[in-house]
């Protein structure tokens, strides 16, 4: 039997807590509870719909990362259903504000590079954009979690980017299950 330190069958997995896109998806989920609840009327199918979708972007990191073990491919494809997720968000925000015909900042908008630049604060969390979720009125929190779903999407193309290729250098479980049959004979 080969020392499993020497090479991995099952490499190491999971670790999603440690992700950036993961911990901004924490942040956007988060803080859609919070918007919805002050602003979307929450027997609304708008609520459920803004509140899971935001919920499923950060599960599936976190269910992806777990299944990298096992399936390269169910992890991009979780990760991808992920960041499908936070897309389907962010219209939702976008509709929000067109339908109140409140102003979409544009990127170099003044208060979009203000969020933009606490994703540089050390230890962000939840709390790191609380006022703008919580004490704002509706324009400056439906933008602000814009500002951060955007930085969490481009996250997670970064992170399909990488997946995919090393997907394409190493291969999967079962080419790596292959391999190693092949040399143990």
């Amino acid at each position: 039997m080969t020392d499993p330190k020497e090479s991995p069958l099952i490499p190491p997995h999971g670790g999603y807590r440690e992700l950036q896109s993961y911990q901004m998806s924490e942040i956007v989920y988060d803080a859609t509870i919070v918007f919805c609840d002050r602003f979307i009327d929450r027997r609304s199918r708008t609520h459920d719909q803004m509140v899971q979708a935001a919920r499923s972007g950060k599960q599936n990191i976190a269910e992806g990362s777990m299944a990298s073990g096992t399936s390269k491919k169910t992890e991009l494809k979780l990760v991808g259903v992920a960041r499908a997720s936070l897309e389907e968000l962010l219209l939702d925000f976008q509709d929000f504000l067109r339908q109140r015909k409140l102003p979409l900042w544009g990127k170099e908008h003044e208060q979009a590079l203000a969020v933009r630049k606490l994703a540089h604060s050390k230890n962000r969390s939840y709390s790191t954009y609380k006022t703008y979720v919580e004490a704002s009125p509706p324009e400056v929190a439906a933008n602000a979690l814009v500002c951060l779903i955007h930085q969490t999407n481009y996250l997670l193309d970064q992170q399909l980017r990488a997946l995919e290729k090393e997907f394409l250098k190493n291969g999967g479980f079962t080419e790596r299950l292959y391999r190693a049959r092949k040399n143990r004979k």
